[in-house]
């Protein structure tokens, strides 16, 4: 495995990082205590989850995937192993089931940090997330931006309340999720008033969705800032598994059709492409696409998931891979010709 600090910190995360958000839908607990049990053994030290997992997100199994890793913490006695991420539900995405009041007012954060810690079984989360930010952005497969004036900037606030719970023990740093360059700046400029410093983001980012690279990664190199890329695999389709309409057993896009981010015409074709690049070098489709995430420049840590102990192996094992430069310049001829197909 291959390890980084999460920046300015001491806390050293391994360059995969343990995805979770099946355990409890698509996952029992017995399946996601063995992959754990795995990751840990390949060197992974590093899980995130979320108290909205897990997905698709509904009432009867809201916070599940936080108590699976608590009994496993619990039977292991191994808090000490690992770094723990969880997030916070933020409001506009429906999941008033969790709470009443879906805002990062203090009393928001507390009730979900608290349950969190619960279901987690620990007192200490090494970080927190806010999983998308209270005003509207768009993201989640939305290209364009359109501006709502009605929000409020609470971010100095949301700042204030976090910094409490940091000050109590229970949080070591926090960070943003699905968050934009904007949003990140905005809180930077909060930290160089003596606030808080949110050390990383958390978005969605692989072969079909490269966006970040536009202009949030400028911002992670000159403020600092970590980058944690989920869906590296797009849902399984950079996988190639739905190539030529597949349509494998029990696999998250056939199982739940609204997954389609990453299945429009324009998707599948860059992923046909991408697919005959890995054949013509001799890898597979799965570790080039993880590959290319995790020697980005900007980023800290890859966030793999699985569904089964199969496939976890061939993630983690992605961390032996290096992309020749001859690679890296054809998959970006394919990036040229289809550009972020699926932002």
């Amino acid at each position: 495995m291959k390890y980084t600090n999460l920046p300015n910190t001491n806390i050293k995360v391994s360059k995969i990082c343990l995805g979770s958000m099946t355990w409890g839908e698509q996952n029992t607990e017995a399946e996601g205590h063995a992959q754990l049990d795995y990751a840990l053994e390949r060197g992974v030290n590093f899980i995130d989850t979320a108290e909205m997992y897990s997905v698709p997100g509904n009432p009867k199994t809201q916070g599940s995937t936080e108590s699976i890793i608590g009994t496993w913490l619990a039977k292991n006695n191994n808090r000490d192993q690992v770094v723990l991420a969880s997030k916070i539900t933020g409001p506009l995405r429906f999941f008033e089931h969790i709470r009443k009041n879906l805002n990062f007012s203090k009393e928001a954060l507390n009730d979900a940090l608290t349950k969190s810690l619960k279901r987690l079984q620990t007192d200490y989360l090494d970080l927190y997330q806010l999983h998308w930010p209270e005003r509207g952005v768009n993201v989640f497969g939305v290209r364009d931006y359109t501006h709502n004036a009605q929000w409020k900037d609470n971010i100095a606030q949301v700042l204030e309340a976090l910094e409490s719970f940091v000050k109590e023990g229970k949080i070591r740093q926090i960070g943003l999720s699905n968050e934009t360059p904007w949003g990140l700046m905005r809180y930077c400029e909060e930290a160089k008033q003596g606030a808080k410093k949110m050390i990383t983001v958390q978005n969605a980012y692989n072969l079909l969705n490269r966006r970040d690279e536009i202009g949030l990664s400028e911002v992670l190199f000159r403020e600092e800032v970590g980058y944690l890329a989920y869906s590296p695999l797009a849902f399984g389709v950079l996988a190639g598994k739905y190539l030529n309409n597949n349509k494998p057993e029990n696999a998250r896009v056939t199982l739940f059709p609204n997954y389609s981010r990453y299945s429009s015409e324009q998707s599948n074709k860059a992923t046909m492409l991408y697919n005959e690049i890995a054949k013509k070098h001799g890898i597979s489709l799965t570790q080039m696409a993880l590959a290319f995430v995790t020697q980005q420049p900007f980023m800290t840590s890859n966030i793999i998931g699985a569904t089964n102990l199969k496939q976890l192996k061939e993630n983690i094992d992605s961390i032996h891979l290096h992309l020749s430069e001859e690679i890296i310049k054809e998959i970006n001829e394919v990036h040229t010709l289809i550009p972020n197909p699926a932002p």
